[in-house]
C-alpha cells in the first residue's frame, strides 16, 4: 500500500480488545552468537532455543525476542523502522535488579527517565537496535494525563537502587518479563493514526505532533511512532539490522477475525501466520495478530462484583502479574463512572 492510502474515521473506528498482550520482537541481528551473548551477559536474558542464525529469548518461560541472523546487516539509517522496544519487568524491584546487572557487565546506556507512568533506562543492543527496560508505577498512581502534558523527568537512580540495596547482581532475569510495548520510526505521525489507529483500532493517548501514543484499555502506550528520522522517512532498505516483525494477542480468535476485517475492508493487505495474520503499515513495518488460544497461551476467568450484581469478564493472561495489569484495566474504567470502591475482583481457571 501506498503511504497516503490508509484512511478511516476516529468517530467510528472499532477498537481493539483492553486485555490486548504483545508478543515477541523479532530482530535482524549481524551475527546471532554474538547477539545471544550480549543478551545473556547485560539483561540477563535466557536462551529458550540457539540454532544456526537463530535465537529466541526470554525469562525462561515466554519468550520476548528473537534474533535473525543477515551476516549482511548494516545498522539503521534515517529512515522508518525501530525506535526501541521495551522489555517490561513484572515490579520496580526487577528493574533495579536489571540496572545493577548493567552496572556490573559495564554495559553503557544511553538515557534514563521518569515518565510518571513508568521507570525507563534506555540503550542498545550490539547491532544498534534500541532498548527500553521499564517497569510500570500502579496505575491508581499514573497523572491524569499519563504524563504526556509535562514530559518525563529524569529517573532518580538511588531511589531506584534503594529498593534492592545490599543485594549481589543476579545473573538471570526472573520470571514475568514481558513486551511492554514499541516505538517505531514512520514518515508522518498522521498517517500513522491514520493505519495504527483508524484501521487497526488501537486508542489515542496523545499526540505531541511530532510523535504519538497509542494503546488498548486505557495503557500508557502499546506504540509509540514519531517523525524523528525526518518527515517523509521511508521504509528500511534491505539488510537492515531492526525490527522484522512485532507481535499483538488478542483475547479470541474472533477477535483476531475482526481486526483483519478491519484491514481488508480498508484495502490493507494481509497475509496468513501461524494462529493469525501479518500486516505491514505504510513504510512497510510488519505486524503480526495472533490470538492468546492459538499461541498457547494460559487462560483464567475475572469477576468483578459490584453490591448485587455480578459482571463476569472473560481475561486472558499467562501470569499473576499479566492479570494484575487486567485488574487494574478493569479498576480504571469502572472509576470513570464512580464505583471503584464498590469493586472487588477474583481471578478463576477458566474450565
Amino acid at each position: 500500500m501506498s503511504l497516503s492510502e490508509t484512511h478511516s474515521d476516529p468517530r467510528t473506528a472499532a477498537v481493539l480488545p483492553v486485555t490486548l498482550r504483545l508478543g515477541a520482537v523479532h530482530l535482524t541481528v549481524a551475527d546471532v552468537d554474538r547477539s545471544v551473548a550480549w543478551y545473556q551477559q547485560a539483561l540477563g536474558l535466557r536462551v529458550h532455543r540457539h540454532d544456526i542464525g537463530e535465537a529466541e529469548l526470554g525469562d525462561g518461560v515466554e519468550t520476548v525476542v528473537v534474533l535473525h541472523e543477515d551476516p549482511r546487516a548494516r545498522p539503521a539509517g534515517r529512515h522508518a523502522g525501530l525506535y526501541h522496544y521495551a522489555l517490561l519487568y513484572p515490579s520496580r524491584e526487577e528493574l533495579a535488579r536489571a540496572a545493577v546487572r548493567l552496572a556490573a557487565t559495564r554495559t553503557p546506556i544511553q538515557g534514563a527517565s521518569d515518565h510518571r507512568t513508568h521507570e525507563a533506562i534506555y540503550l542498545a543492543d550490539p547491532d544498534g537496535n534500541g532498548i527500553e527496560l521499564a517497569a510500570d508505577f500502579p496505575r491508581e498512581d499514573w497523572p491524569a494525563a499519563l504524563g504526556y502534558d509535562r514530559g518525563p523527568a529524569p529517573l532518580d537512580p538511588d531511589s531506584l537502587l534503594a529498593t534492592v540495596a545490599g543485594e549481589q547482581p543476579t545473573p538471570h532475569v526472573a520470571e514475568g518479563l514481558r513486551m511492554g510495548h514499541l516505538h517505531l520510526h514512520v514518515g508522518d505521525v498522521d498517517q500513522g493514526l491514520a493505519f495504527y489507529r483508524d484501521v487497526l483500532g488501537f486508542e489515542l493517548q496523545a499526540n505531541l505532533g511530532s510523535a504519538a501514543f497509542v494503546s488498548a484499555g486505557g495503557y500508557h502506550h502499546h506504540l509509540g511512532f514519531n517523525v524523528w528520522n525526518g518527515r517523509g522517512a521511508g521504509p528500511a532498505p534491505a539488510h537492515t539490522a531492526g525490527l522484522r516483525h512485532w507481535t499483538v494477542q488478542l483475547p479470541t480468535d474472533a477477535d483476531v477475525a475482526e481486526v483483519r476485517a478491519r484491514a481488508a475492508a480498508a484495502g490493507v493487505v494481509t497475509a496468513p501466520v501461524d494462529g493469525g495474520f501479518s500486516v505491514r503499515d505504510p513504510w512497510q513495518t510488519a505486524v503480526e495478530f495472533a490470538s492468546t488460544a492459538a499461541t498457547g497461551l494460559k487462560s483464567r476467568a475475572a469477576v468483578a462484583t459490584a453490591g448485587e450484581d455480578t459482571l463476569t469478564i472473560t481475561a486472558y493472561a499467562q501470569t499473576p502479574a499479566d492479570l494484575t495489569r487486567v485488574e487494574h484495566v478493569i479498576g480504571s474504567h469502572l472509576e470513570r463512572f464512580g464505583r471503584r470502591d464498590e469493586l472487588t475482583v477474583n481471578f478463576a481457571p477458566l474450565p
